[in-house]
């Protein structure tokens, strides 16, 4: 039997740029069944390596019907989450798993974080398939644990879907051959951990750089699928663009309401961005543009947005799904006003054909905390500057 097509995914933006590549053309399922990853309860079983918590299969949503590729679950494509801790980004992942399932793939959930023991459970259950699988997909090629699985899979297929703005990072420094450092954290002083794991972080890069064997025959290959802009790319390296054709298909069209909808950014929750002048910055441009709700970010404090609740007068949403997923669904306001983020790339995609507009509002280098990285300015200007289809705001939103 043809070896697994395994995908890891640690967030609900992951699994669903993992859902936008295998409806795409070039993920070819190959030309017979997977193997199991060891579900002793019959194909289509969710109790291999652990069941998918959650509330029941969310309803079908209006659009054209799955991915005709699949044949049954888990016909060629094996998702397993990764389970975070996070309790906002495990109810998104238990939706999106939902959605996955729907497809026809085979959706395995690993607690992966759920005590000291659990990653040597997790990597115990996975270095079998992970053996023998012929391609192994990834949402988060910064992740330990993904940097980790790297080092045991010998799969000569290697696809690398969007994480977001991240991956415009990791692309840069596959081609320049950089250590992998997220791009908040670039600059500072590597910690004990760092150093304890720079040789998995080591080889893990090697992976992700292709190969080719002295006949010229590809040995390793190595696909980036992104919604992205990618200035550099490394030698051998495939991208294929992600258009989200899957959510357009799945999803919509949306019905469209007049005003704004804002946004949300978690660059103070990673230390980027000051708090106090982050609040001040939405609400200058919930009034200047007549914005309504605050769609969060899943990594948003509780305090914070009540803070922002109660300062601005927006209606905060929690969203259940990405946010592309809940424009595409709508209803959506006509402007969606964003900070730099992967949004202001994804969304001009998802929303395609429709009369909504994305607006964009740079971060004030004033804005930024003492402890952010050098490198920070510099980035989220790129991830503006290189957005398509988006309208720049002139910087009328400054905190007075």
């Amino acid at each position: 039997m043809t070896p697994h097509t395994l995908a890891f995914v640690e967030s609900p933006v992951q699994l669903l740029n993992v859902l936008e590549w295998a409806h795409g053309p070039g993920a070819d399922p190959g030309p017979g069944p997977d193997v199991s990853l060891g579900s002793a309860a019959g194909p289509g079983s969710d109790h291999g390596l652990g069941s998918v918590p959650g509330p029941d299969p969310s309803p079908r949503p209006e659009g054209s019907g799955p991915s005709p590729r699949p044949e049954g679950p888990g016909a060629w494509l094996t998702l397993v989450v990764l389970s975070p801790t996070d309790p906002m980004t495990r109810g998104q992942l238990r939706r999106m798993a939902e959605l996955a399932r729907e497809e026809g793939h085979e959706v395995r959930w690993e607690e992966a974080r759920g005590g000291a023991t659990a990653p040597l459970r997790t990597i115990g259950a996975l270095a079998g398939p992970l053996r023998r699988a012929r391609r192994v997909v990834m949402g988060d090629p910064f992740s330990r644990y993904v940097q980790l699985l790297l080092t045991i899979t010998g799969a000569q297929d290697l696809v690398v879907v969007d994480d977001g703005t991240a991956t415009m990072e990791f692309v840069a420094q596959l081609a320049r051959g950089e250590r992998l450092v997220r791009w908040h954290r670039k600059g500072g002083r590597p910690g004990p951990r760092d150093a304890v794991f720079a040789p998995v972080s080591a080889v893990a890069r090697r992976r992700l750089t292709p190969r080719t064997g002295r006949a010229g025959q590809a040995e390793r290959r190595v696909e980036v699928f992104s919604s992205m802009p990618l200035a550099e790319v490394p030698d051998g390296v495939t991208v294929t663009a992600n258009d989200f054709a899957w959510t357009r298909a799945r999803f919509g069209p949306p019905r469209v309401i007049s005003g704004a909808d804002l946004v949300g950014t978690s660059l103070v929750e990673t230390g980027v961005v000051d708090r106090d002048r982050y609040l001040d910055a939405v609400r200058a441009l919930a009034v200047t543009h007549g914005a309504r709700r605050y769609f969060a970010h899943r990594r948003e404090s509780t305090d914070k947005l009540h803070r922002l609740a109660v300062e601005t007068g927006l209606e905060v949403v929690r969203p259940d799904l990405p946010l592309e997923l809940i424009a595409r669904r709508g209803p959506i306001g006509r402007t969606i006003l964003s900070f730099p983020s992967t949004v202001v790339h994804t969304l001009p995609l998802a929303l395609a054909g429709t009369a909504v507009r994305v607006a964009v509002c740079d971060i004030d280098p004033a804005w930024l905390t003492a402890h952010a990285s050098p490198r920070a300015q510099g980035f989220l200007s790129g991830v503006t500057g290189t957005a398509r289809d988006v309208q720049r705001l002139a910087r009328t939103a400054q905190p007075g």
